[in-house]
């Protein structure tokens, strides 16, 4: 076989796949079975329990991990163990999706006695409404897939693919429904890359006793101080009333020293730079990045009345790994 015969067999199955999406978009658009669904859903006060076997189990499991990560309480429940004891991991306020292409999964039939018994809602993904599965269930989401892309038309392949899409579908809806915003998938995954993309300036950012503020009058000899003390390399510099005033850095030091000895009992204010760059503490640290642009190292942190309220310097991006 060619290299060519062989890309070729890759681009007819992506090909088939997409045919089968297709046919199933319109299908989706015809039925109210997917809307009665997510309207289930979002109104169940417990969890969803996502079932299915084999392949269909494994996209299964992979719509539990979307729902949960998106706010939707979820797990998969391999149907077979289900009839061993794991049955009493679902409630009554529990809502079930079966996953099921024939809807004659013998070990999902054999729950659905249970299932009757405490009323809980069934949802069934399936290419035959019609089936035994189908008969007993509260909704049917129908996935007609008749072909798949195997030319042996056995391997789930573009069953499968459905399947995956409409739990998506279903994972996307609840999330608009709920609000569900950038900062509460972060929440969910604090240990991912995009976590830590959504950290705000306050996640990092120095405050109370480790700020390096002085007073606009001070002596510059009690402005090296604390920027001794402080090692953070700079000084935010207010007035009586704590409304910010100015900035002095380690740059600035060394071009007063330039130019003159004598500026230790000097006040700060004579030195300082003023209208320094601040930034609001629910910004996220990406756009405090954005505003240093490798030309300063140190942002002061203010509130509504430009109170500093805390300190962000680049070498606390930095540790974080954000970027």
């Amino acid at each position: 076989m060619t290299d060519k015969e062989i890309k070729n067999i890759g681009i007819k199955v992506i090909t088939d796949e997409i045919e089968a999406l297709v046919h199933m978009k319109k299908m989706l658009s015809q039925n109210k079975g997917f809307v009665e669904a997510v309207k289930s859903i979002y109104k169940c006060k417990g969890k969803v329990i996502i079932m299915g076997m084999g392949k269909s189990g494994l996209i299964g499991q992979k719509i539990a991990a979307t729902l949960t990560s998106t706010g939707t309480p979820a797990f998969f429940l391999n149907p077979a163990e289900g009839s061993h004891g794991d049955l009493g991991l679902i409630l009554k306020d529990d809502i079930v999706i079966l996953l099921s292409k024939s809807g004659e999964t013998e070990e999902i039939i054999k729950l659905i006695p249970y299932f009757k018994r405490f009323a809980i809602k069934l949802i069934l993904i399936t290419s035959r409404p019609d089936s035994i599965i189908g008969k007993h269930s509260d909704i049917i989401i129908n996935v007609d897939i008749d072909k798949e892309a195997c030319p042996l038309n056995l391997a789930p392949t573009s069953s499968t693919t459905a399947q995956l899409v409409v739990g998506d579908a279903i994972a996307v809806a609840l999330l608009k429904l709920k609000g569900f915003t950038k900062e509460d998938f972060a929440l969910y995954h604090p240990g991912g890359l995009l976590s830590k993309k959504l950290l705000k300036v306050e996640d990092l950012m120095h405050s109370g006793e480790e700020l390096p503020v002085v007073n606009v009058k001070d002596k510059m000899r009690n402005v090296i101080s604390t920027i001794i003390d402080k090692k953070l390399g700079v000084a935010i510099v207010v007035d009586n009333n704590y409304y910010l005033k100015g900035i002095i850095v380690d740059g600035d030091l060394k071009r007063i020293l330039m130019k003159t000895e004598k500026f230790m009992e000097e006040p700060v204010e004579k030195f300082m730079t003023i209208n320094p760059k601040v930034i609001n503490k629910d910004e996220l640290v990406a756009r405090a990045l954005s505003i240093m642009e490798g030309k300063i190292t140190s942002l002061i942190v203010v509130d509504r009345e430009n109170r500093p309220i805390g300190l962000l310097h680049i070498h606390d991006i930095l540790k974080s790994r954000i970027y």
